[in-house]
C-alpha cells in the first residue's frame, strides 16, 4: 500500500521589538537574569490592560506583505484559554478569526525544482514563558511572557520533510532580510509545530493528524518528520490507522516522537473577544507607510542575480544566504563594473558584458571561500569585516589583471582581513607582485633546465607531467612570484625539439 503524505506546519516567528507586545517591559529577554523583565501587566495581574505594541503590529503587516498575503482592513485580538504553569494569565492574547494576514504564499525550492506553498494566515500573539526541566523539578522564567510572536500556518500542501526543511528556511529568510527577527532556532526565536497524516493514494479525505510541538532545528523537523511518517505507515500496514488527532514531543536524543495528549480544538480553547483591546483598522494609508520599510526579498534576488551577474543558483544560494553578504557582494560587483568602464576602452556596457563572466566569478569565488574562511576562523560577522567594498574590489582586480598570483593573492587578503589595508600597498609592502615574463624570467627557467638535465631528457622523451614538477622549480625559484601559465609557455617554448 502506497500513501500520500500530508503536512502543515505552523511556524513561530519572535519579533525583535524593544518591548514585549502588550507592555513596556523589554523584550532582551535572553540577555537579562531569569525573571527580571516582567510587571504586572505581563504577568497578568487582576486590573492591569494591555497596550498594543504599534511596532509589533506593523512588522506583522510587514511580513504577511513578504508572503504575499491579503492585509486584513480590521483585525482584532481574542483570548485562548488554558491552564498551565508557563501561562500567568491563564489565557493567551491571540488573533482567532481575523487574523493579520490570510492566503498567501511562497516558491521553495528542494534541489528538485521549484513548489508554490499556500499559507493559511499570519497572526499575532504573545508568547508564553520558559520552562525548564530538571530531574526533581520544573522552573519557570517570566521573561518570555508577552514577547511578540507571529505565527504563520501553512496550508497542508508539503509533501517530504525535504520540503518542510526548506519551507521552514524560507520563512527565516524573509523574516531576517525584512529585520523583524533574528529568527535564531537554537535561542527560540522560531519555533514550528508540525502536523502530519497520511493517508492511501487516491482518498481524497483527510486522515487524523498528529502534531509535534516545538520542534527547535532544521534537522529535527526533517527528521522528526521522517521518524513519524514511518510509524504512522506502520499503523496503516498493520490495520490500526490513526483513529484521533493527537499531541506528540520530539525526543531529539532518542530520535523519536512520543505521545503526549490528545489534541485540542479550537473549542477546547473557548475562544472569545479580548475585551481589553479595541477593534484595529488598517487603513491603506498605514499599509502603504508600513510597506515603505519592504526591501528586496530573496525570490526576487535571486532572479535579478541570475538575470544580472549569471550566477549558478549553488552561488548564488550562498550569497543571499544573509542580506548582509548579499549587499557587500553586490557593492563589491558595482566597484569591479566601475573599474572595467574606467580602465578599458570600449562602450561601457559592451565592456561589462564581455569582462562580467570572468570578473564576477572571480569575486564570488574569493568571497565565498576564502574570505568565508577567514571570517568563520575569527567568528566575525560581515558586517564587522575590515575590508571595506572597494578595497575587495581592488583586490580582485590585482588577480583578474594577473599581478597577484593565487598564493600571493591569500597572504594579501589574509593581511587585509587583519589590518584593513589597501591590497596595492600590502602587495608593494611584500613584494607579492607576480614577476613578469621577460629577460629575468628566461635566465631563472634556463638555470632551472640546466641543472635538471635528467628530468628534462624525461618530459623530451614524452613524459609530459614532468612539466608540473619544473612549473614547480620555477616557483620556488621566483619566491611564488611567477606566473604559472607563463612559466608553462616559456619551459615548452625552450624544451621543443
Amino acid at each position: 500500500m502506497e500513501f500520500d503524505v500530508i503536512i502543515g506546519l505552523e511556524t513561530h516567528i519572535q519579533l525583535k521589538t524593544r518591548t514585549k507586545l502588550f507592555c513596556n517591559c523589554s523584550n532582551d529577554a535572553d540577555n537579562l537574569k531569569p525573571n527580571t523583565t516582567i510587571c504586572p501587566v505581563c504577568m497578568g495581574h487582576p486590573g492591569v490592560l494591555p497596550v498594543l505594541n504599534k511596532q509589533a503590529l506593523e512588522w506583522a503587516i510587514l511580513m504577511s506583505s513578504g508572503l504575499n498575503m491579503t492585509i486584513a482592513k480590521e483585525t482584532k485580538f481574542d483570548r485562548k484559554n488554558y491552564f498551565y504553569p508557563d501561562l500567568p494569565k491563564g489565557y493567551q492574547i491571540s488573533q482567532f478569526d481575523q487574523p493579520v494576514g490570510e492566503n498567501g504564499s511562497i516558491i521553495i525550492n528542494t534541489g528538485k525544482g521549484e513548489r508554490k506553498i499556500g499559507i493559511t494566515r499570519l497572526h499575532l500573539e504573545e508568547d508564553a514563558a520558559k520552562n525548564t526541566h530538571f530531574e526533581d523539578k520544573t522552573l519557570v522564567d517570566y521573561n518570555r511572557s508577552s514577547t511578540p510572536l507571529v505565527e504563520i500556518v501553512s496550508e497542508p500542501e508539503i509533501r517530504t520533510p525535504e520540503e518542510a526543511k526548506a519551507y521552514m528556511q524560507e520563512i527565516r529568510l524573509i523574516a531576517r532580510y525584512l529585520g523583524i527577527s533574528d529568527a535564531d532556532m537554537e535561542k527560540g526565536h522560531l519555533r514550528c509545530d508540525a502536523n502530519i497524516s497520511l493517508r492511501p493514494i487516491g482518498d481524497k479525505e483527510l486522515s487524523p493528524k498528529s502534531e509535534i510541538k516545538n520542534i527547535n532545528s532544521f534537522k529535527n523537523v526533517e527528521k522528526a518528520l521522517i521518524f513519524e511518517i514511518e510509524r504512522q505507515k506502520q499503523l496503516w500496514l498493520s490495520g490500526e490507522p490513526p483513529a484521533s488527532e493527537e499531541t506528540r514531543g520530539w525526543d531529539a536524543v532518542k530520535g523519536i516522537t512520543y505521545s503526549q495528549r490528545m489534541k485540542e480544538g479550537s473549542n477546547d480553547y473557548r475562544y472569545f473577544p479580548e475585551p481589553d483591546l479595541p477593534l484595529f483598522k488598517i487603513s491603506s494609508g498605514i499599509l502603504k507607510q508600513v510597506l515603505t520599510d519592504m526591501v528586496e526579498l530573496p525570490i526576487q534576488k535571486r532572479q535579478r542575480f541570475a538575470e544580472e551577474y549569471g550566477l549558478s543558483k549553488k552561488d548564488i544560494e550562498v550569497i543571499i544566504e544573509s542580506k548582509e553578504i548579499a549587499d557587500y557582494f553586490e557593492k563589491v560587483v558595482s566597484e569591479l563594473r566601475n573599474w572595467l568602464e574606467t580602465e578599458v576602452e570600449g562602450e561601457h556596457d559592451e565592456v561589462w558584458e564581455k569582462n562580467r563572466k570572468k570578473i564576477v566569478k572571480l569575486a564570488t569565488g574569493w568571497i565565498t571561500t576564502e574570505l568565508f574562511r577567514l571570517m568563520k576562523e575569527n567568528k566575525v560577522k560581515i558586517y564587522d569585516i575590515k575590508i571595506n567594498p572597494e578595497n575587495m574590489a581592488e583586490f580582485i582586480t590585482l588577480i583578474y589583471m594577473n599581478k597577484v598570483n593565487s598564493s600571493a593573492a591569500q597572504t594579501i587578503l589574509s593581511e587585509m582581513f587583519k589590518t584593513g589595508a589597501d591590497p596595492t600597498h600590502v602587495m608593494d609592502d611584500k613584494d607579492l607582485g607576480q614577476m613578469e615574463a621577460g629577460e629575468e624570467l628566461d635566465k631563472i627557467i634556463d638555470l632551472i633546465i640546466e641543472s635538471n638535465s635528467d628530468q628534462v631528457a624525461e618530459f623530451k622523451a614524452g613524459k609530459d607531467p614532468i612539466i608540473k614538477y619544473l612549473i614547480g622549480l620555477g616557483m620556488k625559484a621566483t619566491k611564488g612570484k611567477g606566473n604559472p601559465t607563463d612559466l608553462e609557455k616559456i619551459f615548452r617554448s625552450k624544451l621543443k625539439d
